[in-house]
């Protein structure tokens, strides 16, 4: 064997012991992902200190092992009352008999029975947060007349390398047969729960308009926004606002996307995209000065939706686009 293809076997078979390893911390089913899984979510409620009322998010975030981070949002939930920019505090803590305590600098909060009391160091308790489950309001959104149904959950047959999985999903690393110039799109996608796993390991996908400019799929929930983060368009924006979901909640993209202009074989507009993540504007009007790696190269022709894989069991469902 050449040292050259012994690297790459080394390589391969380091690869799929990674993969093993995170299989086995990897949920696709919320019924059969533990008790972490509940504890992780969304919370909102108002707080009194000092007699002020303050509406208030938070958001938890499963680490594995009973562990946690925690984000706490004055004004409400991102997108729900918050933006970047505003108030935001952290913490970080574990499940101890039953109970979640996540400690920050100004105080803490105590997770039991899906309530959150809130502990102020100066004030003592402040106020109750209850978990609440947020729904995109285009989640099951119906294609109009004349719309171009690429998945509808009954055949993968309009993908390139497309699989159905878990009955009538479809599985990421696939290419649409259609192709794509100017258009509107809607589509929605889940990502597994994958607490062990950290960074562009949790859940990580792209959705390619034109195989060309990646709008990042990945379980994001609870981090910065940034622009390999899911919302991000990789490499040229951040999303206006981490509009993620937590993991194994079905979410939405509706995309607005202009194509570039050409003449002569050279580019003399790009192309610009408007994207609503949940419902929630994080690009307007976006200028995509230049492609994202991993696919094709600008040009001027249509090009295919791409799908991206990782590796990762994220799916797919309900796509539709209607050309401009």
């Amino acid at each position: 064997m050449t040292r050259i293809a012994l690297i790459t076997s080394l390589a391969f078979c380091c690869s799929l012991n990674a993969l093993a390893e995170d299989d086995s911390d990897t949920f696709l089913d919320p019924t059969k992902a533990g008790a972490d899984y509940e504890v992780q979510g969304e919370y909102k409620g108002v707080l009194d200190p000092g007699g002020e009322d303050i509406s208030f998010g938070l958001q938890v975030i499963a680490l594995g092992d009973h562990k946690f981070d925690a984000v706490g949002y004055f004004g409400g939930l991102p997108g729900d009352g918050w933006a970047k920019g505003d108030k935001m505090v952290k913490a970080t803590g574990s499940t101890v008999n039953g109970e979640t305590k996540l400690v920050g600098e100004t105080g803490y909060a105590l997770i039991k029975d899906g309530a959150v009391t809130i502990v102020s160091n100066e004030d003592g308790e402040v106020g109750t947060l209850n978990k609440v489950t947020r729904k995109s309001p285009t989640i099951g959104a119906k294609p109009p007349a004349g719309a171009i149904v690429l998945f509808d959950g009954s055949s993968a047959d309009n993908f390139d390398g497309g699989k159905l999985t878990m009955g009538d999903l479809l599985a990421a690393d696939c290419s649409s047969k259609e192709k794509l110039g100017s258009h509107t799109m809607h589509l929605e996608f889940r990502t597994p729960f994958k607490p062990s796993a950290r960074g562009q390991a949790r859940g990580n996908s792209g959705v390619y308009l034109q195989s060309r400019y990646e709008c990042q799929v990945l379980d994001s929930f609870g981090l910065d926004g940034r622009n390999n983060e899911c919302g991000g368009i990789y490499s040229i924006s951040e999303p206006a606002v981490n509009a993620c979901f937590p993991p194994l909640t079905w979410q939405t993209y509706d995309i607005d996307f202009t194509n570039s202009v050409w003449e002569d074989g050279k580019k003399v507009k790009n192309a610009r995209v408007t994207i609503r993540h949940n419902g929630i504007v994080i690009h307007d009007d976006v200028e995509l000065t230049h492609g994202t790696p991993g696919r094709l190269p600008e040009a001027a022709e249509p090009a295919p939706l791409y799908l991206q894989g990782h590796g990762n069991p994220v799916v797919y469902r309900n796509i539709w686009m209607t050309k401009k």
